[in-house]
């Protein structure tokens, strides 16, 4: 069972600084942890138009789908497109429910950022909760924070390569 309860953290740039120092960098607990706490959600009943406001209000591609604090589904940008517009539903007149994805993949806080990309690749998705062994929701990770974070490391690693190779690297 899935919770949409988040569980109690610090967050912002000092917490991703200790998460860094104390982990392989490449965790989805660290882009949480830059990332910000912010986790938008709806209950099913909820219409597809207050949904999608709300997606575009908070400039998300995804809400989830949340009922007595458990995690019932995702609502996505797709799930809009291919369910809603593409079958002709009224968004004032349907519900989330109603269209929403209901088997929603998950991951560990532990989940290595090259590991979350590869789940996200192979079940063509675009969004994942980050839940605790306890089911707790800890966030959500995009395609886009994924990607993000892999090119930010990316740009640390040739700084640093490069200041090695020039004699600048500290050590």
């Amino acid at each position: 069972m899935l919770f949409c309860k988040t569980a109690t953290a610090t967050t912002g740039p000092a917490r991703a600084l200790e998460i860094l120092g104390a982990t392989m960098k490449n965790t989805l607990e660290a882009v949480l942890a830059s990332k910000g706490p912010a986790i938008h959600y709806v209950v099913p009943e909820a219409k597809v138009i207050a949904a999608v406001r709300t997606m575009n209000q908070e400039r998300i591609g995804a809400v989830l789908v949340c009922v007595s604090g458990e995690m019932v589904g995702i609502f996505t940008e797709r799930d809009v497109l291919c369910r809603v517009v593409d079958e002709g539903r009224d968004p004032t007149a349907t519900k989330v429910v109603e269209v929403m994805t209901s088997e929603v993949v998950a991951v560990r806080p532990t989940t290595l950022v090259e590991e979350a990309m590869a789940v996200i690749t192979e079940k063509r998705i675009r969004h994942l909760p980050v839940v605790d062994n306890d089911g707790l929701l800890k966030g959500l990770v995009s395609s886009g924070d994924l990607t993000g974070w892999a090119s930010r490391n990316q740009e640390i690693h040739i700084t640093d390569l490069v200041n090695y190779i020039t004699g600048r690297y500290p050590g």
